[in-house]
């Protein structure tokens, strides 16, 4: 008889199509990445699917996120995206998690029960504890890279992460795989350079938040994160290269003759982050003989 597999059936065969079925997959960040993953595990008759994202739909995901249409601006994506998926397939089981994945929000999930996890959120902290418990089960993950403001899809890889090169954000995580051991990571990834977007302030969300009421991270408190264009662009107007750009986007300097005297926080004003990086710049030759701490700054704080 057929039904909405049958083609896929035709490629895969019934013992194909019954693994689909009995798998559990889960993906994290249901936004530009994640939708898309969702929606095709759901078009590939996958049995079970786990979602989780603690973010709304925005007016501003339209363009880019499945999920976003002008009916589900303000509702949960993870509820569009479990609605999305019971649309496709009404057999299909799906937990939905309204959480932002963190390593203190890790104990809610059972790695050992995912037979793949996608990972599409934005954070180098979340990303990494997302691969640290993959890799403690043995869970098979794949780790999407930096892709904002990037235009040409052929230029995206999958590959390993220490095989990757120009993504500011993969360079990131090799460096923080490797610090903890991790062997292999599968990650796709863009050797695209990012475009400069138009500096508009009329249109900027730093300027004219519309964030659905509830949202738990407004786009104003955002911060930026490795390879973005706002942080590439702010240090080509400064002329840096390579390593002043790491050394902005991803230390936080806790140095008393950069930092005032204070300890720098995760929520540091990305402001006073500039300020203080061109004020390391300028007496780093003052600092270079005494200890200083770093941390990471990731997109959201």
């Amino acid at each position: 008889m057929l039904d909405q597999f049958s083609r896929t059936r035709l490629l895969l065969g019934h013992e194909g199509m019954d693994k689909l079925k009995n798998a559990r997959v889960a993906v994290f960040g249901i936004g530009g990445v994640g939708g898309y993953a969702v929606e095709a595990l759901a078009r590939s008759g996958v049995g079970a699917l786990d979602l989780i994202d603690d973010d709304k739909v925005c007016l501003t995901n339209i363009n880019r996120q499945i999920i976003a249409t002008r009916k589900s601006i303000g509702k949960y994506k993870v509820d569009v995206a479990e609605e999305r998926v019971h649309d496709i397939n009404p057999d299909c089981t799906v937990r939905t998690y309204k959480t932002f994945y963190m390593p203190d929000t890790a104990d809610q999930f059972n790695f050992a029960e995912y037979d793949y996890v996608i990972d599409a959120i934005d954070t180098v902290t979340g990303k990494l504890e997302l691969v640290m418990q993959a890799d403690k089960t043995g869970t098979p993950i794949i780790s999407s890279m930096g892709a904002g403001n990037k235009l040409d899809p052929t230029a995206f890889e999958v590959a390993d992460i220490y095989k990757t090169s120009i993504c500011p954000l993969a360079k990131v995580m090799r460096r923080e795989c490797r610090k903890r051991g991790i062997k292999s990571l599968k990650v796709v990834y863009s050797k695209e350079e990012p475009t400069r977007p138009i500096e508009d302030m009329s249109i900027s969300c730093r300027t004219n938040c519309i964030c659905p009421p509830g949202a738990q991270r407004k786009c104003t408190e955002r911060r930026d994160i490795p390879g973005s264009v706002r942080c590439r662009t702010y240090n080509r107007r400064r002329g840096h290269k390579g390593s002043d750009r790491i050394r902005f986007i991803r230390i936080l300097i806790m140095h008393p003759i950069c930092s005032g005297g204070h300890t720098e926080t995760g929520r540091t004003d990305l402001i006073s982050l500039r300020k203080r990086s061109i004020l390391f710049d300028r007496k780093h030759s003052a600092c270079k003989d005494r200890p200083f701490q770093s941390r990471f700054l990731s997109s959201h704080c």
